[in-house]
């Protein structure tokens, strides 16, 4: 009888699953200017997808994007080409928690960077791989949580953003005791820092994703107080905040599209990927939604990356256990 109730309780709970990557794969709306639409075929392996996935990032040049997904006895990062192959997985022991991962300097000596929230042995940390996942460089204390700077300490960092200078930007934490925005020189040394707890200027609750734009800016997702902050790339001086555009529900991730007119931010609890107009340099100015992509119910997207040779989005969704792939409106051909 106990066999018989576990292979009904499988069969439901693959139905279910099932029905919610289905669901996800084809109903959606736009709302607003349609600048996106999704691509039915990518990836053309979606079965490998085994965990939650949580970030997503693109390397332009080799054609690559790398999916990092969580779960247990599984590859925590699955390569697919941009054309939707699948090519390998990294079953490597060295990451417990993935949540952020970013592709640093694609065009000469490529580097795939995933932070850690794992409270075990590797978590709290963040780790730099080479393209077929061995591991080069670990920032950050393993299996420590803090918050000193010297030596480097992190609590369930969130993202990270390496500039093509090599600067490195840092928010830390996921819900632990840190909530600050760091910037690193190459070479590691602390440049500036915003580290405070609150809903004041260049304070923070749950800072969950970072960027830079083309203009010395640097956009920062304070999830917990439901708005984007924006800070100066070089002093690390407060510019602006736009809240207004997340009554309903917080920012959780921050890209600019390749031409640097959209600013892309999914937000989990309403299954939606927003598009802001992003300021040219100057005032800051209030956030306007220019399209919105409301996706199926439970989907949850977490994290974005963007192609930037192609312009194409790449949404984690940690609700439906995949990564999904939006096209350009002019790429498609509407």
């Amino acid at each position: 009888m106990a066999t018989i109730l576990f292979i009904m309780f499988m069969c439901g709970f693959i139905r279910s699953h099932a029905s919610v990557a289905l669901r996800s794969r084809s109903d959606f709306r736009v709302s607003g200017r349609v600048l996106y639409k999704l691509d039915l075929s990518w990836p053309k392996n979606p079965e490998h997808f085994s965990g939650q996935v949580f970030g997503v990032a693109v390397n332009h040049v080799a054609g690559l994007v790398y999916v990092a997904q969580r779960g247990d006895n599984i590859p925590k990062v699955l390569v697919f080409s941009t054309d939707g192959d699948f090519l390998q997985a990294w079953n490597t022991s060295t990451l417990e928690m993935p949540h952020g991962i970013f592709l640093a300097n694609a065009s000469a000596d490529p580097t795939v960077w995933i932070t850690d929230v794992g409270s075990g042995p590797y978590g709290h940390t963040i780790k730099q791989y080479s393209p077929s996942g061995k591991l080069l460089q670990v920032l950050g204390s393993p299996g420590k949580a803090g918050s000193s700077l010297s030596p480097l300490q992190f609590d369930q960092p969130a993202e990270i953003f390496i500039h093509s200078s090599g600067e490195i930007y840092i928010v830390d934490g996921d819900g632990g005791m840190n909530n600050r925005l760091i910037k690193l020189s190459r070479d590691l040394q602390v440049l500036w820092m915003h580290g405070e707890k609150g809903q004041g200027l260049a304070q923070f609750y749950i800072p969950h994703s970072v960027a830079v734009d083309s203009y010395q800016r640097v956009w920062v997702a304070d999830r917990g107080n439901k708005r984007i902050q924006v800070f100066n790339s070089v002093t690390g001086d407060w510019l602006g905040s736009w809240g207004s555009c997340f009554k309903e529900d917080a920012p959780y991730s921050v890209r600019l599209t390749p031409d640097q007119k959209y600013m892309v931010v999914a937000q989990l609890n309403t299954n939606q990927v927003t598009l802001l107009e992003a300021p040219p340099v100057g005032i800051i100015g209030q956030c306007q939604v220019i399209s919105t992509v409301q996706l199926a119910e439970d989907v949850k997207p977490h994290l974005v990356d963007l192609d930037l040779k192609t312009a194409a989005l790449y949404v984690a969704e940690i609700g439906a256990n995949q990564a999904q792939r939006f096209i350009p409106v002019t790429a498609a051909g509407v």
